[in-house]
C-alpha cells in the first residue's frame, strides 16, 4: 500500500464536507486544515479522479506520494500513524 498526501484548497467552501467524506473513506491522518495523509492501493491518479468531482475550476487538489525520508513535526498520533506506513 502507498501513502499519499492529499491537499486541497476550496475557494467556495460549499464542497468541503463531501470531499472530507471521501478522504475519510481511506485510512487517514490529518496533517493540517486541508491536508491529509491517506493509505491506499490506488494510484495517485485514481485518488485524484475520485476526489476531483468535489472541486471546481478555481480550486486546487493535489495527490502526492509520501515516503521516506521525510521531516516534520506534528501531533504524536499523526507521527505514530505515519511511522509504520512509510517505506524506507
Amino acid at each position: 500500500m502507498a501513502v499519499y498526501i492529499v491537499t486541497y484548497d476550496l475557494n467556495r467552501e460549499t464542497s468541503r464536507p463531501p470531499i472530507l467524506k471521501d478522504i475519510k473513506e481511506y485510512p487517514w491522518a490529518k496533517l493540517s486544515e486541508s491536508s491529509y495523509a491517506i493509505e491506499t492501493s490506488e494510484t495517485p491518479s485514481q485518488v485524484f479522479n475520485r476526489l476531483k468531482e468535489h472541486i471546481d475550476d478555481n480550486d486546487n487538489l493535489y495527490v502526492i506520494t509520501l515516503k521516506r525520508p521525510y521531516a516534520g513535526r506534528g501531533p504524536k498520533e499523526v507521527n505514530d500513524w505515519l511511522e509504520p506506513r512509510l517505506p524506507y
